[in-house]
């Protein structure tokens, strides 16, 4: 029996559901989900397995005209998405007409591996529209085999995984038949707690913010956080931390509770905030974080 197993790389602008996609693929909430864009900051692994495939897909940040050293590093990500693909999906939604960055779409357009283009969010739009949609894309995209989906509502992601399946090349796993996911459990606690900042704040705020598990100690009945939420500039530091700690509190709150079900025991959680200035623009504190790869 013959095993395939490949590299299938999520790209896309700003906030069309490449995270959404990727949770219903893999069937277990890895990337985080909010309406703000760049919400997703690093690449992210999923892995799926049967007997005789193994798909390992890669949600990806956001493509954008990068304004200072964080941006870069998140779209120095995109490139390597590029780079290691055996199956590129390119994501759009039912409104836009071109990608952020055309140096990417040239590069999707002369693919020499398959593509698949998703024309997502098809829910909010009608029939004709979306017709009319998939015959642009078809002509804008010649070299893709076009899905219309809706990721929120699981529509059609069966097809589109069938589809990744037969385009497989034939190859042993990359990784152990039980594993989920290339990232460690501290990423995911880091990752939720950024996901309540970026629900309850508003501005630049949410943008200005890294989190960092200092410590993460897992017991039989019960797993042990303590989380630093780093902030660029003081008077940020108290929007955080709110009213007699009322934001704050908040967010631990909501995060304990996420992270109650992904790890499926009790959490206790502590979280602090500190300054740590213009960490966006400074490499080394980026590569402390896990952005620059150079």
């Amino acid at each position: 029996m013959t095993h395939k197993a490949g590299f299938v790389n999520i790209i896309g602008n700003p906030n069309v559901g490449k995270s959404t996609l990727m949770n219903a693929l893999v069937g277990e909430k890895l990337s985080i989900i909010t309406p703000k864009a760049q919400t997703t900051r690093h690449r992210i692994l999923g892995i799926v397995n049967d007997e005789e495939h193994q798909v390992v897909f890669s949600d990806t940040p956001g493509i954008l005209k990068p304004a200072y050293e964080l941006q870069s590093s998140m779209m120095d990500f995109v490139k390597s998405a590029f780079e290691d693909a055996d199956i590129l999906i390119y994501m759009v939604e039912i409104g836009e007409k071109e990608l952020k960055n055309e140096d990417f779409f040239k590069r999707i357009i002369h693919s020499k591996i398959p593509v698949i283009l998703l024309l997502n969010k098809i829910d909010k739009s009608s029939q004709e529209e979306v017709e009319e949609k998939i015959e642009y894309w078809k002509n804008k995209v010649p070299n893709a085999d076009v899905f219309i989906i809706s990721a929120l509502e699981n529509f059609n992601v069966t097809e589109v995984f069938d589809k990744i399946k037969e385009l497989l090349p034939e190859s042993p796993p990359f990784y152990p038949k039980d594993q989920l996911t290339d990232k460690p459990e501290r990423f995911f606690v880091n990752e939720k707690i950024r996901e309540k900042i970026l629900m309850h704040y508003k501005k630049e705020i949410p943008y200005s913010v890294e989190v960092e598990t200092e410590s993460f100690t897992e017991e039989e009945n019960i797993v042990r956080i303590r989380s630093v939420i780093m902030v660029e500039r003081d008077t940020q530091k108290g929007i955080i931390i709110g009213h007699k700690g009322s934001a704050i509190k908040r967010v631990g709150a909501e995060a304990r509770k996420d992270l109650e079900r992904f790890f499926m025991k009790k959490v206790y959680i502590e979280l602090y905030v500190k300054v740590n200035k213009n960490w966006r623009s400074d490499k080394n504190q980026l590569k402390r974080f896990g952005y620059n790869q150079n």
